[in-house]
């Protein structure tokens, strides 16, 4: 019975074949350590001027999430979902802290969070201006790293750009009772956007975007035509008087969570809000919720967007930089007035 075979190689090497031998890399060269780090050196030094640590409290040392500076005077474009009830912040960019934090702006249709620190001379990213960036296109990021020192992870575009509905769909976050005087609020849901403006347990709905609501089934079917983020004017009936609030319609997983799948319990730290994005990028670099709100970048160091969302063990979504171009000046607009 034949168990083995050998073939003649070089000496001290048995069974290794010469030319296999002479294409073994010496041990420095078979790492993903500092020769590959070195190789991307270009691109991680733009990540340490251009991204930034945000943690809890002094000195960031808890961290939360990355960020992406947008401005020279200290605008800084993040997630805002993480950064819910965390409380005192604190940004390093490149190697310098700043404890001063202030949350300026907000689109929720995005998840995003405008930041800002006080600052000057800082190196903003700088947009790419192509299209669709190409699938298989290579791309870094923000990986494993410290306040003092950003690391580079490496991937590829596995996707082609796209709109990510979110899961359940657009919500107002109130429970309606129906009834012989029509859909009256029994409970308003906790951070939706219905608490926000104002609507109130006991308040009788009457119209939805300019439509007139008198059974249940016919605001789920307005409902179903709507963008989480969108606003949308809600007429009330509250004490005899008609009250038009405006509200912001939240995602249904938003508020309420999501179901756990096999492949989420696989999927390690994935962010709290993976969906509902008017448009996305996808690639394969891994990471975890704590690796989104920095830029994504090519192999030049331009970006070609911003990490939103870690969906699941194989895909992490970006928002791409040509909407990017129009969501900064508007943000930054924004926290100005």
């Amino acid at each position: 019975m034949v168990v083995g075979f050998f073939m003649p190689g070089i000496p001290g090497m048995p069974g290794m074949p010469a030319a296999q031998a002479a294409q073994t890399l010496p041990s420095n060269l078979r790492t993903a350590g500092v020769e590959m780090h070195r190789a991307f050196e270009p691109v991680r030094e733009v990540l340490q001027s251009s991204s930034a640590v945000i943690g809890k409290g002094r000195r960031a040392r808890d961290e939360v999430i990355y960020g992406t500076v947008v401005s020279p005077d200290g605008f800084i474009l993040t997630k805002a979902s993480e950064l819910e009830e965390v409380g005192e912040l604190t940004v390093v960019i490149d190697r310098e802290s700043y404890e001063s934090v202030r949350l300026v702006a907000e689109d929720p249709a995005w998840d995003l969070a405008l930041l800002k620190v006080e600052a000057e001379g800082l190196i903003p990213v700088v947009l790419s201006e192509d299209g669709a960036v190409s699938q298989g296109t290579w791309v870094v990021a923000n990986g494993s790293t410290s306040t003092r020192r950003r690391r580079v992870q490496v991937g590829v575009i596995s996707a082609n750009e796209r709109p990510v509905f979110p899961k359940g769909g657009a919500v107002l976050g109130v429970r309606l009772d129906e009834n012989d005087d029509g859909l009256v609020v029994s409970e308003v849901t906790e951070k939706g956007g219905a608490e926000r403006a104002g609507v109130q347990v006991g308040d009788r709905l009457l119209e939805f975007a300019g439509q007139a609501i008198k059974e249940l089934e016919e605001l789920v079917e307005s409902l179903e035509k709507r963008q989480v983020g969108e606003v949308a004017e809600v007429l009330v009936e509250r004490d005899g008087e008609r009250i038009a609030l405006q509200v912001e319609l939240s995602g249904r997983t938003d508020l309420f969570g999501e179901e756990t799948t096999r492949n989420d319990a696989m999927s390690g730290e994935f962010s709290s809000r993976r969906s509902g994005f008017p448009m996305v990028m996808q690639h394969d670099i891994m990471g975890n919720y704590k690796t989104m709100g920095g830029p994504l970048l090519d192999l030049d160091g331009t970006c070609l967007g911003m990490n939103i969302a870690r969906a699941s063990r194989c895909e992490t979504y970006a928002i791409p930089a040509s909407e990017l171009r129009g969501l900064i000046p508007r943000l930054i607009e924004e926290a100005r007035e």
